[in-house]
C-alpha cells in the first residue's frame, strides 16, 4: 500500500502531465528520507525523439524525477507547508546506466541539511538494485506563486 498516491502526490507539488513523473510514494520518513516509485512506460512522450529505434529515458528526465522525489520530502515538513520547492542545483550527478520503457524507476532521497530556505538532499535512483544515478540536489523553498524568488530591482 503506497503512502502517497499520485494524485496525492499532485495535491502537494505544481507538476503536471506531460511532466509530473512519480507514480507512488512507498515510504516518507518526515524531515528524513523518501522512497518513491516511476513505472516507465514505452507512452511517454520524450521516447518519440530520444531515441528512435533506441528508446532512452533522458538523464535530465532521471534528475528531473529524483527532484520532484526530494520536492515531496521538503514540501511535507511543517516548515514548508503550502510552499514549492525549486531545483537550485546538482552536484556530482554520475549515470551508471541506461533507463528504457518497462523498467520500474526506484528513487530514494535522504535529506542532508536544511536551512530558512535552502537545503540539500542525496538522491539515488535504481532499476531492479542497480544505481541509475546519484547525486547531491540542492533546493530552494519559495511561495507558491514564485513572488519572492523574483529578482528585486
Amino acid at each position: 500500500m503506497p503512502v502517497m498516491t499520485a494524485q496525492e502526490v499532485m495535491d502537494l507539488i505544481p507538476n503536471r502531465y506531460p511532466i509530473c513523473y512519480i507514480d507512488r510514494v512507498e515510504e516518507l520518513e518526515a524531515d528524513k528520507r523518501i522512497k518513491a516509485v516511476k513505472n516507465v512506460t514505452i507512452n511517454e512522450s520524450f521516447f518519440q525523439g530520444h531515441f528512435p529505434g533506441n528508446p532512452v529515458m533522458p538523464g535530465v528526465l532521471i534528475i528531473e524525477t529524483l527532484a520532484q522525489v526530494a520536492s515531496i520530502l521538503i514540501l511535507k515538513s511543517p516548515a514548508f507547508y503550502k510552499k514549492t520547492a525549486y531545483l537550485g542545483a546538482i552536484h556530482q550527478a554520475k549515470f551508471r546506466r541506461i533507463v528504457r520503457p518497462g523498467d520500474v524507476l526506484e528513487m530514494e532521497v535522504k535529506m542532508l541539511k536544511v536551512r530558512a530556505k535552502t537545503g540539500s538532499v542525496a538522491a539515488v535512483a535504481k532499476v531492479n538494485g542497480d544505481v541509475v544515478c546519484e547525486t547531491e540536489l540542492v533546493f530552494i523553498v519559495g511561495d507558491r506563486d514564485g513572488k519572492d524568488m523574483q529578482a528585486k530591482n
